[in-house]
């Protein structure tokens, strides 16, 4: 008997009464079943039983993948056929069939089944069912049953021409404060000079769950403003699978897709970040494994007539030369290939307009990028000579892997005009870098040319990956470095009435908490370091409530501090973060980091490997509340804020799903006030009397 028929007894009265009708379906008698382990898009209808709450939410036409995995009753039968249906109405689309002798992870039975539809789109708001109905060899047959929902749009106002989105990777409400206190400064309670994020006229928060967890990693983290949909970690642009192959999952339109398709819209990613990172990627590829650098790097250039990606900047310069260049991470085992004899992946070139791809370890791809129309710039100075009047597409790589953070190119920057050594920048042989902002402002300068309009996502990345190495320091900087660009996003959008910003973030990393400030200089600090342990550097030197006082950072015309080792500094703690030591002054080097392909050379394999091997004079060691060597991410609510037409609609408390759909409807319908907002002054007679 069918394993849901045994255990009919346990079941609610719903669930009895479903598992009822299934074993009639299928027609089972004393007889096994073949079932349906896998059933996409994710569904709570399929999982539990239950209508509610609706998981997959689309536009009306944006594409996705129908898929289901099938698994035969005994191991000397095979599924033969498979076909889906909407609403109960059969699709008459072609039906890929996957068998598992190959390519299925080890917990899928050989003998079973993947079937897939690539492509599908409804057009009708609403829920909707999808059902697959599977065939057995032996003539039985299995039906499984989800749900979907096609979210409205409403007439609005005047259609946003441009959408540039701003994310401070790992940003929590923690971080935006410290950098509000390190360049803008407080006098008596009240901030001296906002941060340009805090000026946005309106602010939300954002709940950033994955498909599969609580805490998300980046890529679901991203993909979720821009899909509509939840991801698992690790997975951008795609539903979770039963196969091995990074590239063939079942795919979800991205908005920068949705909108090239159908209104000729380009596409901008700016990071700071490797550019295979998982917050650019998951704008613009599809993939299971945001590790898969080659594939990954290779269809920004071939799915680019998908996505209308017109400008890419940051670092990641190793995915770009051929692997027998020293510093090249390509490879096959990272590239993607769809094979044209297996209908399974050939579908999704056919069907969504895919690259085919190659394993091609030896490709230039940086010379491919200039042979298509791209302008290259590999260094700051490169940049700065870019006629945005002359440049339809444009190509920035600036490092290796990811680029040294704020701190370390100021410091490269002003050390050079001193006559002194950039230190950091020169050791990663790139002290020519240029900030986020100046990346943002070139960026911005190419994209306004572009009659459709254009959607833009600025990252700020290491706010995340120096959370991750509990260097307040670092991380602060490019918070701050990061709210610059804000800056410069506000002043487009405000000479543009065409376009909506948002700065957001996709999760909060480490658990940072403003615990207070120092109660000393920091020549005192210094020689309470050297005497060390707890007793000196944690009770003489922590001030919290109004021992803390407001931290006064000077800041230079660059629009940084000066030093960030100032008499009663800012206090930073954690409550996600692994064992280390503190000592609160500044690291003079970052901790290695592994993406860079150098990392076990000198000059960058003297730097220290983790944190405990930093500030260990001081003896103070905290201990963590995770194992490993690094802070993690959290599942703590973030900030977003947003300016422009449709800025209203970035209110309370929302899903990070929810912000697609409020982006699609200013693009495409118009934006919209939600009730409640936006209305006129009371009369005299309402208003309140003084």
């Amino acid at each position: 008997m069918n394993t849901s028929c045994l255990s009919f007894t346990a079941r609610s009265a719903f669930q009895r009464g479903a598992v009822a009708l299934a074993c009639v379906v299928v027609g089972i008698s004393s007889h096994a079943a073949p079932t349906v382990s896998r059933l996409t898009p994710p569904s709570e209808l399929f999982a539990s039983g239950r209508a509610a709450p609706i998981i997959a939410r689309f536009l009306p036409d944006q594409r996705f993948d129908l898929q289901a995995t099938v698994r035969p009753d005994q191991a000397d039968q095979s599924i033969t056929a498979a076909r889906f249906a909407i609403d109960g109405k059969a699709l008459d689309l072609p039906v890929s069939m996957h068998t598992c002798t190959t390519g299925c992870l080890p917990k899928v039975p050989t003998n079973a089944a993947i079937a897939s539809i690539r492509a599908v789109s409804v057009t009708t708001p609403g829920v909707h069912t999808f059902s697959v109905t599977a065939t057995q060899a032996d003539g039985q047959t299995v039906t499984a049953t989800g749900n979907f929902e096609v979210v409205p749009l409403m007439h609005g106002g005047r259609k946003v021409k441009n959408i540039i989105v701003l994310l401070g990777d790992g940003m929590g409400a923690a971080q935006r404060t410290a950098a509000r206190i390190v360049a803008g400064g407080y006098a008596q309670g009240k901030v001296i000079t906002p941060l340009a994020m805090d000026t946005f006229p309106v602010t939300g928060m954002v709940k950033t769950a994955s498909l599969n967890s609580v805490v998300t990693d980046s890529a679901p983290g991203m993909t979720s403003y821009v899909s509509g949909n939840k991801n698992n970690n690790n997975e951008e642009g795609v539903f979770p699978d039963d196969t091995v192959d990074p590239f063939d999952n079942p795919r979800i339109e991205y908005l920068s897709e949705y909108l090239h398709r159908t209104q000729g819209k380009a596409l901008g990613l700016v990071t700071t970040a490797d550019v295979f990172d998982a917050t650019p990627a998951g704008n613009a590829v599809h993939t299971s494994n945001r590790g898969a650098g080659t594939g990954i790097v290779d269809q920004y250039l071939d799915d680019r007539g998908m996505t209308g990606l017109s400008v890419l900047m940051g670092g990641g310069r190793k995915w770009f030369v051929p692997a027998t260049v020293a510093g090249s991470a390509r490879g096959d085992r990272t590239d993607y290939a769809f094979s044209d004899t297996e209908a399974h992946t050939a579908q999704i070139v056919k069907r969504w307009g895919a690259a085919a791809g190659r394993l091609d370890k030896e490709r230039d791809l940086l010379a491919d990028f200039q042979a298509v129309g791209f302008q290259y710039a590999p260094d700051k100075t490169a940049l700065d000579a870019v006629d945005p009047n002359k440049t339809e597409h444009l190509l920035g790589l600036f490092a290796h892997s990811n680029m040294n953070v704020a701190l370390d190119k100021i410091d490269g920057r002003r050390s050079k005009l001193r006559g002194q050594s950039g230190r950091v920048v020169e050791d990663y042989g790139f002290p020519d870098q240029p900030l986020l902002e100046e990346m943002t402002a070139k960026a911005l300068a190419v994209l306004a040319r572009k009659k459709n309009g254009f959607m833009l996502m600025v990252e700020g990345a290491s706010i995340d990956k120096q959370a991750h190495n509990m260097d307040t320091e670092r991380w602060m900087l490019d918070t701050i470095e990061f709210d610059r660009s804000v800056s410069v996003a506000k002043e487009f959008a405000a000479t543009h009435g065409d376009t909506l910003v948002i700065v957001t973030a996709d999760h909060e990393c480490s658990g940072a908490a403003l615990i207070g400030g120092s109660r000393v200089s920091d020549a005192r600090l210094q020689e309470l370091v050297r005497e060390g342990g707890s007793a000196n550097i944690r009770d003489k030197v922590v001030g919290v409530y109004e021992q803390a006082g407001f931290p006064k950072y000077l800041i230079g015309t660059d629009g940084y501090p000066e030093t960030t080792n100032i008499d009663n500094r800012l206090l930073v703690g954690y409550g996600a973060n692994s064992d280390r030591f503190e000592d609160w002054r500044t690291n003079e080097r970052p901790l290695q980091d592994s993406q860079q392909p150098f990392v076990k050379k000198e000059p960058l394999s003297a730097y220290p490997a983790g944190p405990m091997a930093r500030d260990v004079d001081g003896r103070f060691q905290v201990t963590g509340q995770v194992p490993g060597d690094s802070a993690v991410h959290t599942a703590t609510d973030i900030p977003l804020s947003a300016y422009g037409p449709g800025a209203w609609a970035f209110t309370g408390v929302m899903d990070n799903t929810d912000v697609f759909f409020k982006l699609a409807q200013a693009a495409l319908r118009g934006a919209v006030v939600p009730e409640g907002f936006g209305l006129a002054p009371a009369s005299a007679k309402t208003r309140a009397k003084p």
